[in-house]
């Protein structure tokens, strides 16, 4: 598409910085956006929910994907990064393998935990054939679509990234890594803290692109046009921040190749690279808000090249005696950016020394990712992908399974065989109808039939009938009577509510206006249930075979 769209040499990139005619360079965004707004429109109307990304999956249903949905994202995202739009073709890359995994598990009915795996498994051989990076590919799968390691999903992860590095190769499909040649031994011994102020540097910037990309989506999102022409807007920004550096188009690749093996032979100018850093970024922000499909992968490894690479001038400008090296900072800068904005130290740390073949960085590269990590999670507490959940009104904070705590309702839980008594009964007739020991406890209605509270049958046999009126009512006796649970209630939220009440057992009602009986829950078999999916979850995690 490249090469058709802006008339480009075959085998070159686009964001290289070679001379594009400018008329493409607008033209070519701006017809992308309307093309895209229309596929999406059409998309949309054959969809039944919001697309499920593999995170999100994993994270709430238990790995189920819809094939349809994320080939269309597959598509959406080649439109976008096709027609010139500053996002990536990662998101496609792991929402289709992701996928199509999900498909086949569903096909094989398996368990939900192995269902997880599954998707585990497409979104590692999705980034490990892009990049030719099988550590990375696996590293993602652990860190981002799984949420851990676990002894289970090693060996088929791994399995799975290799295969598609492997397959890839076969195909010709990546491109080989960037040779860089750098001095590891004397960064470490002499420069070591230079390295974790780069590496903060990075993550404060990081942060800052991240809440440029939410402040351009709520701008876009008060336009008052057609959301179908809003990314044709955005096409519109991104040619005018292209016109004079093509470096912002697409995903970087071109870009970030160009700026490593410059600043291996002759420093950039500072100023450029100042220059790009911002134009990049602010495309970036762009194309997202305004609806291109994509990610911030590529582009944070291509901003955190330049943010290194400037440090290292920077510095060199200063005090030109140190001579740092700009090209090992720019690779420590991407893999802390990276880290950063995407989150998985591990995922970013080995594809860097795998995109470079420079693995003599690695012990620089992993306190740099470590302090990255601890950065962005003490100051803004977020990945890009768990930020965009927690906009959504989503408490996900990683692929961590919990989904299961969600399925696992009141309602699922609940006895409906609820035996019931008017409030205003007469004790001596409850006393006949309910003998002591056929139960603990009879839920209270009015003459509405909406729920008023409870009759423990031990109090009701421990007031003494000689000394009672014969018109002692129930009412009298009542318990409970404001506290209740909901069906849609899952098990947290119900021990909570035992708690709160302080009560051995709640009864469900269909809302806390109408108040209608549908059930009753005890706070012993909550917690039994509870216990047993814990146990589940931990014997899942420890690779335990588990039969219910």
């Amino acid at each position: 598409m490249h090469e058709i769209l802006f008339g480009i040499e075959h085998g070159t990139r686009l964001s290289a910085g070679l001379a594009i005619e400018h008329w493409r360079v607008m033209v070519v965004p701006i017809a992308g956006g309307l093309v895209l707004g229309a596929v999406m429109n059409l998309s949309g109307r054959f969809r039944s929910r919001r697309i499920v990304d593999p995170i999100e999956a994993n994270a709430i249903y238990g790995g189920r994907m819809s094939l349809l949905d994320s080939l269309g994202v597959g598509l959406e995202c080649l439109i976008s990064s096709g027609n010139g739009a500053s996002v990536g073709l990662e998101a496609g890359y792991t929402q289709v393998g992701s996928g199509l995994a999900s498909q086949l598990g569903e096909l094989l009915r398996l368990r939900r935990n192995d269902l997880r795996i599954l998707v585990g498994c497409g979104a590692a051989g999705g980034i490990a054939a892009a990049f030719n990076a099988p550590l990375a590919g696996a590293f993602y799968a652990f860190e981002l679509v799984l949420g851990g390691y676990t002894v289970a999903a090693v060996a088929p992860v791994v399995v799975s990234a290799l295969a598609g590095s492997v397959v890839a190769q076969q195909l010709g499909a990546h491109a080989g890594p960037i040779p860089i040649a750098t001095n590891a031994v004397q960064i470490w011994q002499n420069e070591f803290p230079l390295v974790l102020v780069v590496a903060v540097l990075t993550s404060l910037v990081g942060i800052v692109l991240m809440l440029a990309v939410t402040r351009s989506e709520r701008l876009f999102a008060g336009l008052r046009v057609p959301p179908a022409v809003k990314p044709a807007i955005g096409g519109v920004v991104v040619g005018t921040l292209a016109w004079s550096h093509p470096q912002v188009l697409s995903s970087g690749h071109g870009a970030l190749e160009g700026a490593l093996y410059a600043l291996l032979s002759t420093p950039l100018p500072l100023r450029e690279m100042a220059i790009v850093l911002l134009l990049k970024s602010a495309a970036s922000a762009i194309s997202i808000g305004s609806g291109f499909r994509g990610g911030l992968f590529f582009a944070a490894l291509f901003l955190g090249a330049l943010t290194g690479g400037l440090f290292a001038g920077a510095i060199n400008t200063q005090f030109p005696a140190l001579r740092l090296d700009p090209q090992a900072y720019a690779v420590i800068a991407m893999s802390s950016m990276a880290t950063t904005v995407i989150g998985g130290p591990f995922t970013m740390l080995f594809l860097c020394v795998e995109m470079t073949g420079d693995f003599a960085l690695a012990p620089l590269i992993v306190p740099s990712v470590l302090v990255s990590a601890l950065t962005a999670r003490r100051l803004f507490g977020f990945s890009f992908a768990t930020w965009r959940f927690h906009l959504r009104g989503e408490a996900i904070r990683s692929a961590h399974d919990v989904g299961w705590i969600r399925n696992l309702t009141v309602g699922r839980l609940m006895r409906q065989d609820v035996p019931t008594v008017r409030e205003d009964t007469v004790l001596a007739d409850f006393r006949r109808d309910h003998p002591l020991g056929s139960s603990d406890f009879v839920v209270a209605i009015d003459e509405n039939g909406r729920y008023a509270g409870l009759v423990p049958l031990n109090r009701a046999y421990a007031l003494d009938l000689d000394n009672a009126s014969a018109s002692t009512r129930l009412s009298s006796l009542l318990v409970q009577k404001n506290a209740a649970l909901l069906s849609s209630m899952n098990v947290k939220e119900a021990v909570a509510a035992f708690e709160t009440a302080e009560a051995d057992a709640l009864v469900v009602v269909d809302g806390m206006t109408d108040r209608h009986v549908v059930g009753v829950l005890t706070e012993a078999h909550a917690l039994r249930r509870y216990s047993e999916e814990l146990d589940q979850r931990r014997r899942e995690l420890m690779g335990e075979a588990w039969h219910s």
